[in-house]
């Protein structure tokens, strides 16, 4: 896969709570929380996988839970969704409207990343 992102990728162990913010339909989708497994994180956007059937384009509100157990409320926008193995999905989205601060927090953790390595 072609990289796309202006910042380097990292990895985390972490989940993340989403729910889906934009209100064109009334569907149980809507409100429910889902948990996600995290595969990289960067100070501009997140991939990760999930079973739920998310929308490219759709926007939902998460809580980010990074390495010192800080949480980040944020939000994500969809842009990019493939198939993954075992009915699951495997998805790419760009953070809207994080704070600065919380995004030099990422940022940070690939600073220390690469000093470690």
């Amino acid at each position: 896969m072609e990289e796309r992102r202006r910042s380097k990728r990292m990895e985390l162990s972490a989940k993340l709570l989403i729910k889906r913010m934009d209100r064109s339909g009334y569907s149980e989708e809507i409100n429910q929380e889902v948990n996600i497994e995290i595969h990289d994180v960067s100070k501009t956007g997140v991939g990760f996988q999930c079973d739920a059937g998310l929308q490219v384009g759709a926007v939902y509100e998460c809580y980010l839970t990074i390495w010192t157990k800080e949480v980040l409320h944020c939000f994500l926008e969809i842009v990019r969704v493939e198939p993954g193995e075992n009915g699951m999905y495997i998805y790419g989205a760009i953070f809207i409207g994080m704070t600065e601060i919380d995004a030099s927090r990422i940022e940070t953790y690939g600073t220390i990343e690469d000093m470690e390595a």
